[in-house]
Order: structure tokens, then C-alpha cells, then sequence
């Protein structure tokens, strides 16, 4: 991923969508030749000369200043996330690493472990900026079973979010959970445009997923904090969850997402359901030397 054209991608993107109108300025009837706003146009609320507006719109952002940045933010209506992500396009756009970073293989401390066991009637997962799935308790387990049936490892929400067929049947509003995916990979990648596994991960869903790469064309970027979620889980059916995200300031890039419902609903009723149904197949698992200490086999999922 070029520094140079992801942030010149991301000016272009966004200024194609910002009208004239919601600019404050007058459309000139039927002469536009573009839906969004001109270069010049940009240029004139940014408070920036036009030649070096279209400078930094071709990739050249050495040395630009964090006023410039904001200034651009404003005349381009950013939101918090977009706006950190072109100071992220921008500091990466002004470095000379070119060369992708292995990042270390990551680790949750028991600690973090013990709290997640803690929570025993939430569902709760530890995830990195990736989407890899690396810690559970046992109700996520529960939850999260169809991802975590992946035979690779750690599970991936993105891949099972456009690769396996059963993730539009899992996730009940699969096109707004597919494009906050995106959109999440897409502000990592201008936080950490050199990750390796991250490139990875993007190109293997590029090649392999027409939705993926149609999303990821659009440049949009999202910050995860919290939301609502609606699931249809294999055993229980309908479920629609409020979810936090909580990270973790001594583990960085590591992330707890905690589940949580409305009381005597019938989500509440079907999570107890679950919490029951979970700790069965814990300890049927107990007894079985074969699977992994640190997952349940499900019906159905990969032995």
C-alpha cells in the first residue's frame, strides 16, 4: 500500500463527495463536469493556494503542516475517523519506510484471560486492529462459533466476513457489518500502511472477494467503538446484541468487544439459552484429549 496514492485516493475520494451546496457555495447550474467539489473549490476553503492543493491531491504530501490538515478536514466535512485517518496518510506519506514490517505474533496475557472468564454471562472476545480473533471466554465461544469453525488460525472476522458463505446467514445486516469491516481494515491500513500481515490479509480478500474489493475502493474508514449488532446463530436463532469495544491500553493494538442485551427480552432469554448449551459442550469437551483447550468443537464445525 503506497503512502503517496492512498492519500491521494483518500483527498479525491472524499472530494467527490462534498456538493457545492453543502459547501456553501453556489453550484453554477448545469457546467459542472464533476459531482463533487473542484479542486480550486477545496482550495478556497482550505484557505490554501490551488497549485499546492492539487500538489497534495497527486500524492505529494512532504511536509505538510498539521494547520493545512485541519484546514482540509474542515472544508471537506471530515468526520473524527476520517479526519485521523488523513493525518495517518499524511505522517505515513512523510516517512521513508517503504519496506513491510512483520509485527509480532500477538500475545494475550492470562490477566486479560481471567477477566474475559470473569464475564461469565457476557459474550466477550479479545481482537487485534486485523480482526484476527486471539482469546475468548466461554459464552463468545458460544457465540461466535461459526468464525471461530475456521480452519485456519486465528480466525479472521473479514474472512469470514466475505469468504465464507455462511457469514450473510450469521450476520442479519451483512451489507452494514461488510462495509464497517472494510472500512475498520481501511483506517488500520493508514495507521500501519507496512504491517505485512495486514497486506496480506487485504490482498488474499481483493483477489478472492468482488464485494471486499468494491468496498475497498471507496476509501471509507470507521472507528469501532460500539453498536448494535443483529446475528442469526445456528442454535438459537435471532439475536440483537449492543457491543462495546473496550481497548487496552498495556496491550497495544488488542481490543476486549463485550456483548451485551436488554433484560427480559427475548435476546435475553436466548443467550441464557446459549450460556446453558455452552457449558455443556465445555464439559463434554473436558473429556475429549483431542480439542484444543482454548476452543470448543461445535456441531457441524471442523474437527
Amino acid at each position: 500500500m503506497d503512502a503517496r496514492t492512498e492519500f491521494r485516493d483518500f483527498l479525491t475520494s472524499r472530494r467527490a463527495k462534498i456538493t457545492p451546496e453543502q459547501a456553501g457555495l453556489p453550484a453554477n447550474g448545469g457546467n459542472r463536469r464533476v459531482t463533487g467539489l473542484r479542486r480550486e473549490e477545496v482550495a478556497l476553503l482550505a484557505g490554501v493556494s490551488a497549485d499546492y492543493y492539487i500538489k497534495l491531491e497527486r500524492g505529494n504530501a512532504r511536509g505538510v503542516s498539521d494547520s493545512v490538515l485541519e484546514a482540509l478536514s474542515r472544508a471537506l466535512q471530515l468526520d473524527e475517523a476520517e479526519r485521523a485517518h488523513l493525518f495517518d496518510l499524511a505522517a505515513a506519506a512523510n516517512t521513508s519506510t517503504r519496506t513491510p514490517t512483520r509485527t509480532p505474533k500477538p500475545h494475550v496475557r492470562p490477566r486479560i484471560q481471567h477477566i474475559l472468564d470473569s464475564m461469565s454471562t457476557t459474550p466477550a472476545y479479545v481482537r487485534n486492529r486485523r480482526l484476527d480473533i486471539l482469546a475468548t471466554n466461554q459464552l463468545g465461544r458460544a457465540l461466535l462459533a461459526p468464525i471461530l469453525a475456521a480452519p485456519r488460525q486465528p480466525p479472521n472476522v473479514a474472512r469470514f466476513m466475505f469468504l465464507d458463505p455462511t457469514a450473510t446467514e450469521y450476520y442479519l445486516d451483512w451489507e452494514r457489518m461488510a462495509a464497517g469491516t472494510v472500512a475498520i481494515l481501511r483506517a488500520e491500513a493508514g495507521r500501519d500502511p507496512h504491517d505485512k500481515a495486514l497486506i496480506d490479509l487485504v490482498g488474499e480478500l481483493s483477489t478472492q472477494s468482488d464485494l471486499f474489493r468494491t468496498r475497498w475502493a471507496t476509501h471509507n474508514v470507521l472507528q469501532h467503538h460500539g453498536g448494535v449488532k443483529r446475528i442469526h446463530h445456528p442454535v438459537v436463532g435471532e439475536l440483537t446484541l449492543g457491543y462495546e469495544a473496550l481497548e487496552l491500553p498495556a496491550d497495544t493494538g488488542l481490543t476486549i468487544m463485550a456483548y451485551s442485551t436488554e433484560p427480559a427480552t427475548p435476546t435475553c432469554d436466548a443467550l441464557n439459552l446459549l450460556a446453558s448449551w455452552a457449558a455443556t459442550i465445555d464439559q463434554d469437551n473436558i473429556s475429549d484429549p483431542e480439542t484444543h483447550p482454548n476452543s470448543t468443537r461445535w456441531p457441524g464445525t471442523p474437527a
